[in-house]
């Protein structure tokens, strides 16, 4: 009897796959951290006999040239991929043995990139799971245009030929088990549900739903921004990922950090978005260790630039430590743990700001305080409606557009309050007055704010 184990990529939204039977597996798309893929193996009892990719990742650095050389695991990336390194190349219709009665079909599904390749899992010659990647995702598809700008829509029209062979080929009943979707900006869009199968899909898919023409249409007028560090991870991909280092981080005392931070270097604070508005070492940006510090540090961060972390444990830094290793930030310059306190020292005072609900702003407002209302959501989400009279800056602009925040105390909302506080921080370091609305969008109506729309403005 074949299994499938989902392993989660927290804060990238993605999932890696260990699969297999009773004494051998493969590895779908490992994550940098290969060290949870092992200790999985190793629970199951199997041996890791093969590591597939399904395309070279524009959203994380592999781990999978480092697990196949580590166990001894054929490794299959698809033919059509420009890399550096000893590769089994896989070709449409290729298949791999991975244990008795249990093989894996590779199925040419460009779209996502030119190269893409699922691989279908068969027990007795029957498919059972599908491994997608970021072709036919649950409830939508992988965005096409992260390779060429001038391949977008050639890709766009090719993802919608995949996810059309897929279901054809495929009985309703096979698990469709995607790298992406999970909150992951290689995600087309985003969909409800965990678990799907191509009976489902082919029910609520788009991609399986509408005509090719009407498809392309909607999917390249959907596609938002693309956070900053993709551009590096394809090449570090390509080029092969050197073996990552987790080991702890330099610790840093009271001059290290105010040095670093003299230096321009980068200090994030780890610890909560409340706890971080009541004290913080002044110039530090605060990146919630429970947020995706991931993504959002990465997409924000000038790229090579050191980074200090801080937070109130050590777990918390070598949580960090480990998701930004995966989006190729290796090493973290030093790290210190305790609390704002520890990290100033001789009672130098602390920087803060206020917290807001949007039911505050409004009060504000009618008390005619003088201030900007500053939306950091992306541009998707701002298409949706926005606060009347409000600034837009997406909160991956912001460190980058300063100038453009009007002279008054900012107000910055997001959707939720995360990135909200993440602009805060980096305003407040650069020495704006600053409140951050840690609120959600919805409550701005309900406070009596007017919202506006496209169609109005």
């Amino acid at each position: 009897m074949f299994f499938a184990d989902i392993l989660e990529i927290q804060g990238l939204g993605n999932r890696s796959y260990l699969a297999g039977g009773a004494r051998a597996a493969v590895v779908v798309d490992p994550p940098r951290d290969i060290d949870r893929v092992i200790a999985a193996a190793a629970r199951r009892g199997v041996r890791i006999a093969a590591v597939a990719e399904t395309h070279v990742h524009n959203d994380y650095v592999t781990g999978g040239l480092e697990l196949a050389r580590l166990t001894g695991a054929r490794y299959l990336v698809p033919a059509g991929a420009s890399v550096a390194y000893a590769r089994v190349a896989v070709a449409d219709g290729d298949v791999e043995e991975i244990d008795e009665g249990l093989v894996l079909r590779a199925v040419a599904t460009p779209g996502h990139t030119p190269h893409h390749t699922s691989y279908v899992l068969e027990e007795a010659g029957r498919p059972v799971a599908a491994f997608t990647g970021g072709s036919l995702l649950i409830g939508s598809v992988g965005r096409p245009d992260l390779v060429e700008p001038r391949l977008t829509e050639q890709l766009a029209r090719a993802q919608h030929a995949s996810a059309h062979r897929l279901a054809v080929e495929l009985a309703d009943d096979v698990a469709v088990m995607p790298t992406h979707g999970f909150g992951s900006f290689c995600s087309a869009s985003q969909a409800d549900g965990d678990h799907s199968t191509i009976g489902t899909e082919k029910t609520s898919n788009p991609a399986l739903l509408k005509d090719v023409y009407t498809f392309v249409e909607e999917l390249l007028a959907g596609l938002d921004d693309v956070p900053a560090y993709y551009a590096h991870m394809g090449p570090a991909n390509a080029a092969g990922p050197t073996p990552v280092d987790l080991t702890a981080p330099e610790r840093a005392d009271v001059g290290e950090i105010a040095r670093r931070l003299t230096a321009g270097e980068w200090v994030v604070d780890l610890r909560s978005r409340v706890a971080f508005s009541e004290g913080h070492v002044a110039g530090s940006f605060n990146f919630e260790v429970d947020g995706q510090p991931a993504t959002y540090l990465a997409w924000m961060i000038p790229w090579g630039k050191p980074v200090t972390l801080l937070a109130e444990s050590y777990e918390d830094i070598t949580r960090a430590q480990r998701e930004l290793a995966r989006v190729g930030i290796d090493r973290p310059a030093a790290a210190a743990v305790g609390s704002p306190d520890d990290w100033t020292g001789d009672g130098a005072p602390l920087a803060s700001f206020p917290r807001a609900t949007f039911a505050d702003l409004a009060a504000a407002r009618e008390r005619g305080e003088e201030l900007v209302v500053l939306d950091v959501r992306r541009d998707g989400e701002r298409s949706q409606g926005w606060i009347e009279g409000s600034v837009h800056i997406p909160i991956h602009q912001v460190h980058q557009r300063l100038e453009e925040v009007p002279a008054g105390t900012v107000w910055v909302h997001c959707a939720g309050g995360m990135r909200a506080a993440i602009a805060a921080s980096v305003l407040d370091a650069n020495g704006r007055d600053v409140v951050a609305v840690d609120d959600g969008y919805a409550a701005a109506a309900d406070a009596g704010l007017t919202l506006v729309t496209l169609a109005q403005h």
